[in-house]
């Protein structure tokens, strides 16, 4: 059995993303590429990005400090502590509004074949629970000409 703190993991990687020249700093805490489940804690400064990108795996980011915004497309949903966004099979991106620490999991899923194939191209077409602002969004999405407000 191990014990981490979460809390003082995230105030070390916000330190040390004020130190960084790409102004975001990362430890994983659990798990890493050998493994299934990844838990990772980032630190963000105010303005600093996660690029865009598209995620097969199912992941999710906790909000530990601070305000972030996923941008999907045309649509942004702003997460403030305690919030957790459930990362889309498309196309996005993550940018901190202030200095902000995460948690991010992501579970690596098994490769989907019919013919013993584990190459992405076998994966399941992409799906979004974000596509739907329906589907318990945390804010309305907004277009990317308006600034997300609080």
């Amino acid at each position: 059995m191990t014990k981490i703190s979460i809390e003082a993991l995230a105030r070390e990687q916000l330190k040390a993303a004020r130190h960084a020249g790409a102004r975001r700093a990362a430890d994983t805490v659990f798990g890493g590429h050998e493994k299934v489940l990844r838990q990772t804690v980032v630190g963000l400064l105010d303005g600093a990005k996660i690029g865009e990108r598209v995620n097969l795996d199912e992941a999710t980011i906790y909000v530990l400090e601070g305000r972030v915004q996923l941008w999907v497309g045309e649509n942004c949903w702003e997460a403030r502590p305690g919030s957790l966004l459930i990362l889309p099979k498309e196309r996005h991106q993550l940018i901190a509004i202030e200095d902000s620490a995460l948690l991010i999991t992501v579970a690596k899923l098994p490769a989907v074949t019919g013919d013993s194939s584990s190459s992405p191209e076998t994966l399941p077409a992409p799906e979004s629970p974000l596509a739907e602002p329906t589907e318990r969004p945390l804010s309305s999405p907004v277009t990317s000409t308006e600034p997300a407000t609080s």
